[in-house]
C-alpha cells in the first residue's frame, strides 16, 4: 500500500457533537453513528474509521422544524422580509467564510464518498463560482422587477417571494455541488430551511456549521442528522413543509410526499434517477466517441446521473467500437483519490462491489458476456468496471440505474430501435449522439428533444455549464434546476396592484419615497 500524504492523512476521527438549531450550535448528548470510509489507512486491509454524527429522531426533526417554521412566522419573520439587499450580504458573508475550509472539505470528499482530489477541488471550487453567480443572478432579477407595469387601469409591482419551510435532502454523489444548488437558491429567495446531509459525505459539512450559523439569522438554517426515515419522515408528517427538495431516487422522493397530510400545498423540486443512453451513429467519429463514452460512463466510477449507463452502437460499427472501447477501460488507473492520474478510485458503499457482480451475474446467465479482460476483478473495496455485450431487454441492467462501474453495449440496424426504447423508458434526463450527417441528425434531433431535456452533440452527458437548465422528463426530475431557474422554482411570483387613480398613486409614491417597504422599492442593486 502506497503512504498516504502528510495533509491527507486522518490523524484524529470527527467527533460531530453538535447540531445547527435555531442559530444556535446546539450540544448532542445522544447515541452516535460512526461514520467509516472504504478506503484503508493500515497495510493490511480495514475501513478507516474518519469520525461520528448524531444519530437522531422525531424529537429534534420536530425542533428543527419549529425553528424554521417560527422563523418564517407565516412570511412576517425577518428573513421572508428582510430587503433582497441584506439578504445578499448574509450569503456573500457565508461565502467567503466557506472559502477558508477548502482544504478540509477536499479532504473529507476524498476519504468520505472516494472522489479523485482533481474532482473533490473542482466540487468545492465550483460550488463556490455557484454561489456568486446565484448572487449575481438575483441582483438581476431584483433589478427587472424594481418597477412598476400598468395594464387596463391598473399599476403593479410584480416580484419573486418565498414559498416557506423548505426541506432539503441532497445526494452523496456530490454531497457539497448538488446539494448547494437546492440550498442556496432556497435560503436567497427568502425561504427557512431544514437540511439533512446524505448518507456520504455527511461529516464534510462539518467545517462549514459556524459559517451557516454567523452569516444567516437564527432559524434561516437548521441542520440535523439522522436517518432519513427517523427524521424526515416525522419532519413531513408535521404538515410545516412547504417545499421537499430532493436529489435521489424517487421511491425515497414518493415515499416522504406521502407522509405530508396536505399534498397538494407541497411543492416539489426533485433530481432523479437516469439511464442516460449513447447512440453511436454510423458515420460518428470513433476516438471522439470512445473517448467520450468511457468518461461519460466512467467518470467518478458512474456514480453521476447524468452517466452514460447504456450505449447504443449501430452494427456495422459494433465489433470495431467494442475492441477499441474495452481496451480503453482496462487502461483505466485505479488507486486512491490522492493518487497522480487517478480516474477510477474506491467506491463509498461497501455493499455496491456486491451489486454490481449481482448485475453482471445476471446479464451473463442472460446471454452476455464480460468484453474487457479486468471486467469484474474485484479488491477490497471495489469491482473494475465490467463492459458488458451483447445486452437484451431480459437483463437487470438493460432497466436498472446501475449507478456503478458496469457498462451494457447493445447493437441497433434502425434508429427506431434506440428511439422506441427510450420512448419507453421511465427516464428521461439527457442522450449523447454521436455522428456527423446533418441529414441524419436533424430528425434525430427533433425527436429526441422531446424524449429527453437534452441532447449532447458528439459529448457525454454532464450537468453543467450551471446557466444551463438541468431537469429531465418522467421519472428523472421534477421542477428545474440551474442559477436562474432555481431562483424560480424556490420562489412565487407575487404582487401588489392598485388602481390608477390620484388618491392610489399618492400612496404609492410615499411609500416609495419613504423606503418604508421591503417590497415597495425602485432600488436598484449595484
Amino acid at each position: 500500500m502506497k503512504l498516504i500524504p502528510l495533509e491527507f492523512q486522518i490523524n484524529q476521527p470527527l467527533l460531530q457533537d453538535t447540531y445547527l438549531v435555531n442559530g444556535e450550535l446546539k450540544k448532542w448528548t445522544g447515541e452516535f453513528t460512526s461514520v467509516y470510509s472504504t478506503i484503508s489507512s493500515t497495510e493490511e486491509y480495514a475501513p478507516t474509521l474518519l469520525g461520528s454524527i448524531p444519530a437522531m429522531g422525531e424529537k429534534e426533526g420536530a425542533e428543527v422544524t419549529n425553528a424554521a417554521f417560527d422563523a418564517y412566522d407565516n412570511g412576517q419573520g425577518l428573513w421572508p422580509t428582510m430587503k433582497v439587499i441584506d439578504r445578499i450580504k448574509c450569503m456573500q458573508n457565508f461565502v467567503t467564510q466557506m472559502k477558508t475550509t477548502r482544504s478540509e472539505v477536499v479532504k473529507l470528499l476524498m476519504w468520505e464518498i472516494g472522489k479523485s482530489l482533481s474532482d473533490s477541488e473542482k466540487e468545492f471550487d465550483r460550488t463556490i463560482d455557484y454561489i456568486n453567480d446565484t448572487i449575481e443572478d438575483y441582483k438581476e432579477l431584483d433589478r427587472s422587477n424594481s418597477k412598476f407595469s400598468k395594464n387596463q387601469g391598473v399599476n403593479a409591482m410584480v416580484r419573486r417571494g418565498p414559498l416557506g419551510v423548505v426541506l432539503c435532502l441532497g445526494p452523496y454523489n456530490y454531497p457539497l455541488n448538488e446539494t448547494f444548488s437546492l440550498l442556496i437558491p432556497a435560503i436567497i429567495m427568502g425561504n427557512t430551511v431544514i437540511f439533512k446531509p446524505a448518507k456520504h459525505g455527511v461529516l464534510l459539512i462539518s467545517p462549514l456549521l459556524e459559517a451557516f450559523r454567523s452569516s444567516f439569522p437564527k432559524g434561516v438554517i437548521n441542520i440535523v442528522y439522522g436517518r432519513g426515515r427517523d427524521v424526515a419522515s416525522p419532519i413531513m408528517k408535521s404538515g410545516k413543509i412547504a417545499v421537499l427538495a430532493l436529489i435521489g431516487n424517487s421511491k425515497s422522493a414518493i415515499a416522504l410526499q406521502d407522509q405530508h397530510p396536505n399534498k397538494n400545498r407541497l411543492r416539489l423540486i426533485l433530481g432523479l434517477e437516469a439511464k442516460n443512453p449513447a447512440i453511436i451513429l454510423p458515420d460518428a467519429d470513433l476516438d471522439l466517441a470512445i473517448q467520450e463514452c468511457v468518461t461519460g460512463s466512467l467518470s467518478f466510477n458512474g456514480q453521476r446521473c447524468t452517466a452514460l449507463k447504456i450505449l447504443y452502437v449501430h452494427e456495422s460499427i459494433a465489433e470495431e467500437f467494442n475492441k477499441r472501447f474495452s481496451e480503453k477501460v482496462d487502461g483505466l488507473p485505479f488507486g486512491n483519490p490522492w493518487d497522480n492520474g487517478v480516474l477510477l478510485t474506491p467506491l463509498p458503499e461497501k455493499e455496491k462491489p456486491a451489486y454490481i457482480q449481482e448485475l453482471i451475474d445476471d446479464a451473463k446467465d442472460k446471454g452476455a458476456k464480460i468484453i474487457n479482460k479486468k471486467g469484474g476483478e474485484h479488491s477490497d473495496n471495489y469491482i473494475f468496471p465490467a463492459v458488458l455485450f451483447p445486452i437484451n431487454k431480459q437483463m437487470r441492467v438493460y432497466h436498472e440505474e446501475q449507478f456503478g462501474p458496469v457498462v451494457p453495449i447493445l447493437t441497433f440496424k434502425d434508429i427506431q430501435e434506440p428511439l422506441n426504447d427510450m420512448a419507453e423508458s421511465n427516464y428521461g434526463q439527457q442522450v449523447s449522439l454521436f455522428g456527423k450527417d446533418i441529414r441524419k441528425l436533424a430528425p434525430l434531433i427533433d425527436t429526441l428533444v422531446n424524449l429527453v431535456c437534452r441532447v449532447n452533440l458528439n459529448s457525454s452527458c454532464q450537468r453543467g455549464p450551471d446557466v444551463y437548465p438541468f431537469t429531465g422528463r418522467n421519472d428523472s426530475a421534477v421542477g428545474t434546476l440551474s442559477i436562474h431557474d432555481a431562483l424560480r422554482s424556490f420562489s412565487i411570483r407575487t404582487f401588489v396592484a392598485s388602481k390608477d387613480n390620484a388618491y392610489n398613486n399618492e400612496i404609492l409614491q410615499a411609500l416609495l419615497n419613504s423606503k418604508e417597504s421591503n417590497f415597495i422599492t425602485t432600488d436598484y442593486i449595484l
